[in-house]
């Protein structure tokens, strides 16, 4: 599968503190992908100085587009940054690469990821590493590598990791405008249709260990469950 073009798609709800970082890292990314790549960022109802903190990194790829909007869901926000990246790239050859404002992708992100595009899979599942363990107790750590699968065919899904065809994820409909769970529901749909993801486990992208995240039930929800050994699954 050839691909032409990358959209870096990343939604962002009151992250001034971290994004700097995460743009950083898909600046990095992107100056060893081999293709233009386009990054949007969507900030979704920030109330902070995240808007100010994305336009002080400046350009991060080939192009960067900042759209503010208050859909304060980030399902929806997903799903527009990507939509905004094949309205402008168009379908047939275009990558959408999703992480999140917290997190920090690997230089070789989308090299690596182009990489699984040549061997003809349809979206790459990447694995994550919490930054900071420093906010919970060693029990939750122990009991979150107990039931992490760091490895090939992990079968666990991140927003913060998961790279997909523009043909692929317009056949399966996109993002569902859901306030969580929306890289789950993707994956799902992809499944279904019977497209090809590499679970991979040769990319792993850096994300906030803190206990409060910005949507209910996401991957801080669900350190905080293994506290009181009540974690719902993380795999799709």
């Amino acid at each position: 599968m050839r691909v032409t073009a990358v959209g870096v798609v990343v939604p962002v709800h009151d992250e001034e503190k971290l994004l700097p970082r995460c743009l950083a890292a898909v600046r990095a990314a992107a100056a060893g992908c081999g293709v233009p790549v386009h990054v949007v960022v969507v900030l979704d109802a920030c109330a902070d100085g995240s808007a100010a903190a994305a336009a002080a990194v400046g350009e991060v790829a080939t192009s960067t587009t900042l759209l503010t909007v208050n859909l304060r869901c980030v399902g929806a926000a997903r799903a527009l940054g990507c939509r905004h990246v094949l309205d402008r790239l168009g379908v047939a050859g275009t990558w959408l690469a999703n992480t999140d404002a917290d997190s920090a992708v690997p230089p070789d992100w989308l090299e690596r990821g182009l990489a699984y595009a040549a061997e003809d899979y349809d979206a790459v599942a990447g694995t994550v590493e919490v930054d900071d363990w420093s906010t919970h107790d060693a029990d939750v750590r122990s009991a979150y590598v107990a039931g992490y699968q760091d490895r090939w065919d992990h079968r666990h899904v991140h927003g913060a990791n998961l790279v997909v065809s523009g043909q692929a994820y317009a056949a399966v409909g996109g993002f569902d405008p859901v306030v969580c769970h929306e890289d789950a529901g993707l994956a799902r749909a992809l499944i279904a249709a019977g497209r090809a993801i590499a679970w991979a486990d040769d990319l792993p992208v850096l994300t906030s260990g803190r206990i409060r995240g910005r949507t209910p039930g996401g991957f801080s929800g669900y350190l905080r469950s293994l506290a009181d050994d009540t974690a719902p699954e993380a795999v799709a």
